[in-house]
C-alpha cells in the first residue's frame, strides 16, 4: 500500500504592484486540492529583475520555473502573461484561469473595452515621479468598489511589497502595449476568466469581448467584487476555481448512466459468482468503518449490487437502518430476493442525486461503485449533504492503473477505447476537500489476477457487469483480424502464473466537517 500524494500542479501569477503574498486569502484552500506554487515575477518579490528585459525574457524566465502540464491562475498582469504562457509553451500550460485580467488593458480603436489612453499614460508617468504616492493610489484602485474597502485595504496594505525595482516601470510599460486577442483565439486549453462586477481597472464589459474571441473559453462574473478580486470574494475565487479544475482538468466524460444501470442489472444473476476481487476489496475497506454506530443509525450501502455488503453491515451494526442503494433495478430485484433481514431497506436512486433528506446518514459505504459516476466532484458534495456533521464515509475504488494490460493490447489492435477509463487519485481527493470532506485515511492498492486464457478474463467482465460501456467504443463485432492481433498483444505479458489483470483500488475515509 502507499500514502503517496499526486495533485494537479497550480501555478499561481501575481499582478503587478505586488508579489507572491498576494494570494493569501485564498492559499490555504487551493492547497488543500492542488500542488500550489506561487512565483514572484521577475522584479517582484523576491525574484531578481532581468538584465535584458522583454516580454521573451519575460515569459523564458517564468516558463523554466513551470512544471510541465501545470495549470496557471494568473491575477490582472500575471492573468495576461498566463494567456502568454498557455500560447506559447502549450506543454507547460494544461488549463488556464484568468482573474480581473483583460484581453487588452489600454483602449484601442477596436477594442473599447479597456482603461482610456489617457488615464494609462498618467498613471506610469506618475508612477515614474512620484512611485510611492502612486502606489499608494493604486492599492486604493485595487479595492474600490467592495463594500467593506476600507478593511480591505488594510489588509492589502499589510502584505504590499516594501521597496520597488526599477523593471516595475518597465512591466507597466509592457502592460500598456500587451494585445492578448489574437492568443486567446488561438487557445486550445481549457480556460475560465473571473472578472470583478464593481473592477476599477477592467471594465465588467470585458466579458462579452472574451466571449467574443473565444466562445469555447468560461466567463464568469464575480459580484460586488473590486479588481483585487481573490481578496474582495475569496470564497467565490475558491468555489469558481474549484468547479473549473473538477469539471475541466478531473472530471471525465463518456460513461451512460442508463448503460450503467442496464449493463449491472443484467449481471445480477452472475455476479456472484465471479465478485472474488469485489468480496476482498469490500471485506477490506470494511476495516475503515467504525466497530459500532449509536442505536437507530442510518448506513448507506451506496451501489448495493446484490447485496452481499448490505448483509454484512446489517450483522454489524444489528440496531441500524441498513439502506441498499442502487441504480441498478435488476440488481435491487435480486437483492430483495436473496435477503430477507428486515432492517435493510432497498431503494433505487442515483448516487450524484440521492433521494434523501439533507444531514440524515450516520454512515456511507461504498466500494467499488463511484468509478462509475462522471462528476465526482457532483458525487462528493451529495454524499456530504446527506452525511449529519461527522458522519463518515468510507469509500473503494478503481485507479487509472486498472486492466492497463488490456487497456494496451486493445491499443494495439485498434484505435477505439475497449477500457472503461478510471479517474487517478488527486481527483478523488480534490473532490473530497472540495466537498469540505476531511480526509482520514488514503491508500493505495495494487492487486493482480491471473487467467489461463483471455477468454476467462473477457467473461468474467461480462458476468460483472463491468465490460466496456465508455463513448468511443466499438460498434458491432470486431473483426478477427483485430481480435488475433489484441490476443497476441496480450499474450506478451504472460508470466508463469497466467496472463494478469491488474486492478488499482483507492481506499478512501473522510468524514464530514
Amino acid at each position: 500500500m502507499s500514502n503517496s500524494k499526486s495533485m494537479v500542479n497550480l501555478i499561481l501569477l501575481h499582478g503587478w504592484g505586488c508579489d507572491s503574498r498576494t494570494w493569501q486569502p485564498v492559499l490555504p484552500a487551493l492547497e488543500k486540492i492542488a500542488h500550489v506554487t506561487a512565483l514572484d515575477l521577475p522584479g517582484f518579490g523576491e525574484s531578481p529583475a532581468l538584465n535584458d528585459f522583454s516580454l521573451a525574457a519575460l515569459l523564458e524566465n517564468l516558463v523554466a520555473r513551470i512544471p510541465d502540464n501545470s495549470v496557471i491562475a494568473g491575477w490582472s498582469l500575471g492573468g495576461m502573461l498566463g494567456v502568454q504562457l498557455a500560447n506559447k509553451y502549450p506543454q507547460k500550460v494544461r488549463a488556464l484561469i484568468t482573474l480581473a485580467a483583460n484581453a487588452k488593458f489600454v483602449v484601442s480603436d477596436d477594442y473599447p473595452s479597456a482603461m482610456p489612453v489617457a488615464v494609462n499614460r498618467e498613471f506610469n508617468q506618475s508612477f515614474a515621479q512620484e512611485p510611492q504616492a502612486t502606489l499608494k493610489l493604486f492599492s486604493g484602485l485595487l479595492v474600490q468598489g467592495d463594500t467593506n474597502g476600507r478593511q480591505l485595504l488594510k489588509s492589502l496594505r499589510q502584505q504590499a511589497p516594501v521597496g520597488f525595482s526599477p523593471q516595475w516601470l518597465q512591466v507597466l510599460e509592457l502592460l500598456a502595449e500587451l494585445d492578448n486577442r489574437q492568443s486567446l483565439a488561438q487557445l486550445m486549453q481549457p480556460c475560465l476568466h473571473l472578472l470583478a462586477e464593481q473592477d476599477a481597472l477592467v471594465p465588467v464589459t470585458t466579458a462579452a469581448e472574451l466571449k467574443k474571441i473565444n466562445p469555447a473559453h468560461k466567463v464568469v462574473i464575480i459580484a460586488q467584487a473590486a479588481h483585487a478580486v481573490h481578496w474582495s470574494q475569496p470564497a467565490a475565487v475558491i468555489e469558481n476555481i474549484s468547479g473549473f479544475l473538477n469539471a475541466q482538468i478531473i472530471a471525465p466524460a463518456g460513461l451512460d448512466k442508463k448503460k450503467v444501470a442496464q449493463s449491472f442489472g443484467r449481471a445480477a444473476f452472475t455476479y456472484d459468482t465471479v465478485a472474488q476481487l469485489q468480496r476482498d476489496v469490500g471485506k477490506h475497506l470494511l476495516q475503515y468503518a467504525p466497530v459500532q454506530l449509536e442505536s437507530g443509525a442510518t448506513v448507506i450501502d451506496l451501489g448495493s449490487g446484490t447485496g452481499f455488503f448490505s448483509r454484512q453491515l446489517a450483522a454489524r451494526f444489528d440496531s441500524a437502518s441498513i439502506i441498499g442503494l442502487d441504480i441498478a433495478e435488476g440488481m435491487l430485484h435480486f437483492s430483495q430476493q436473496q435477503t430477507h433481514a428486515h432492517q435493510i431497506k432497498w431503494l433505487c436512486g442515483d448516487a450524484e442525486s440521492l433521494p434523501l433528506a439533507d444531514q440524515s446518514v450516520d454512515l456511507i459505504f461504498s466500494s467499488l461503485v463511484i468509478q462509475w459516476c462522471s462528476n465526482l466532484l457532483q458525487l462528493l458534495r451529495e454524499l456530504a449533504r446527506v452525511l449529519k456533521p461527522g458522519g463518515q464515509l468510507v469509500v473503494a475504488t478503481l485507479g487509472p492503473n486498472t486492466l492497463h494490460e488490456l487497456k494496451s493490447a486493445w491499443q494495439q489492435a485498434d484505435n477505439y477505447v475497449h477500457v472503461n477509463q478510471f479517474q487517478p487519485q488527486d481527483s478523488l481527493r480534490f473532490a473530497a476537500v472540495a466537498a469540505n470532506l476531511a480526509i482520514d485515511h488514503f491508500a493505495v492498492e495494487q492487486r493482480v489476477i491471473y487467467f489461463d486464457r483471455l477468454t476467462e478474463l473477457t467473461r468474467e467482465l461480462k458476468a460483472l457487469g463491468a465490460h466496456n460501456i465508455n463513448s468511443g467504443k466499438p460498434e458491432g463485432l470486431t473483426g478477427r483480424s483485430r481480435i488475433a492481433a489484441f490476443k497476441n498483444a496480450y499474450e506478451q505479458y504472460r508470466e508463469e502464473r497466467g496472463l494478469p489483470a491488474t486492478y488499482e483500488v483507492f481506499y478512501l475515509s473522510v468524514h464530514k466537517r
